[in-house]
């Protein structure tokens, strides 16, 4: 009597907020435990996003239910940036504002898919692309990018995943978990490969544009033939630090926008309506902030990459944007310290927090079990400490 529904039972739980809930566990103990697995800034929100969610209340004018695909001026604002910053052509009926990337990710998942439709995920990817999928009843189907290529699937390596039950690809640049950023080039031989399937979509996941160390952020949706074969997604919780506000969106042909809000207004109608206030005053507002954010994590990458190079037999590539390494560790499986053996990257993650007292995320969860992600969206402090520690239990086992 006691069971979940077989599409729960078939899903795991998230694998970066399972290690975050136990170095909670850890800390509530009196463990000085320095968790880096969550990809949340470490940045408070700007003053005047702030402001503007104050204004919005005491004005008193919105404590009433929003339109399900958010206010109209925000709609407007967020086509405008696209129109302005990434020469795509939205208007205001092509964005639907969710609560958060997620939602928005889901709701087009939910819109386009069969069941059996399949949907190639370039891999690594962000841990809860597969999974929505699966709820979807979809099946995702991972094409791996290696470490010699800076983890970016190549568009011949696409082209030999499609098959005519695939329905859409899903990918991030810049990337979560490897930080890896398409260039233009890149995205314009995937496109030529989309281009040949007029059944094919593509789900582009931006929410790290803004942290992006090489200026090339090319949106795929702004290519020849690509405007209506793309949904792009987006938010203001990486760029803007505002994680808990829960502001996403996608920008979408017409139709798929229109299918996307049809399902977000059964199940959580609008985004909230302060939260959209700020979002608004945010991408109209002053990019100072932002920028001062991004040259942060630019110092704390080259911290991070010169001290993960003296780690012994872990192997980095140089990330371009976000704020995350994705090392490969796999020099220490079946090492022991005398009692324990590292079997995978789920032993190395539980035998560092317990050890070293360092969070950090399995690998396997992001589709490389040979790796584990990093995030450096911490303090200098925490980021020199951590990778000490790290080093220091790691040449224990032999």
């Amino acid at each position: 009597m006691n069971h979940l529904s077989h599409r729960l039972e078939s899903i795991e739980e998230s694998a970066t907020l399972a290690m975050a809930a136990k170095a909670r566990e850890y800390k509530s103990k009196g463990i000085d435990v320095i968790n880096l697995s969550l990809g949340e800034p470490d940045f408070r929100t700007p003053a005047y996003i702030c402001d503007a969610a104050k204004k919005a209340i005491d004005d008193g004018k919105y404590f009433a239910y929003p339109p399900v695909s958010g206010y109209q001026d925000l709609r407007e604002a967020i086509a405008a940036k696209y129109h302005k910053d990434n020469h795509v052509p939205y208007k205001a009926e092509n964005i639907v504002v969710s609560n958060g990337a997620k939602q928005s990710i889901a709701n087009v998942i939910f819109a386009l898919l069969n069941p059996g439709d399949e949907v190639i995920v370039f891999s690594p990817y962000w841990v809860s692309y597969d999974a929505i999928v699966c709820l979807a009843e979809g099946v995702p189907v991972f094409v791996n990018g290696s470490i010699e290529n800076d983890f970016k699937v190549t568009a011949e390596e696409l082209e030999r995943a499609i098959t005519h039950k695939t329905r859409a690809i899903l990918f991030s640049s810049p990337c979560n978990p490897t930080g890896s950023v398409f260039t233009r080039k890149e995205l314009e031989t995937i496109a030529a490969v989309v281009l040949k399937h007029p059944h094919l979509l593509v789900i582009a996941d931006e929410i790290y544009e803004h942290i992006n160390f090489i200026g090339d952020q090319t949106s795929i949706a702004s290519l020849p033939g690509m405007f209506d074969r793309t949904v792009t997604v987006n938010g203001f919780a990486k760029g803007y630090a505002m994680t808990g506000w829960r502001v996403g969106y996608i920008a979408a042909p017409k139709w798929i926008a229109d299918g996307a809000s049809k399902m977000q207004g059964q199940l959580t109608s609008a985004n909230c309506s302060i939260a959209q206030r700020a979002a608004l005053a945010a991408i109209t507002g002053e990019v100072g902030p932002t920028k001062a954010m991004v040259e942060e994590y630019r110092r704390r990458r080259e911290i991070v990459y010169q001290l993960l190079k003296d780690i012994p037999g872990v192997k980095a590539n140089y990330p371009q944007g976000a704020f995350y390494f994705f090392p490969d560790v796999s020099h220490y499986f079946g090492k022991s310290d005398g009692s324990r053996t590292i079997q995978n990257g789920d032993d190395l993650c539980l035998y560092l927090l317990d050890k070293a007292h360092v969070s950090l995320v399995p690998g396997g969860a992001f589709g490389d079990p040979n790796c584990l992600r990093l995030s450096y969206a911490a303090s200098e402090k925490d980021l020199r400490e951590a990778l000490k520690r790290v080093r220091e239990i790691l040449s224990g086992l032999k």
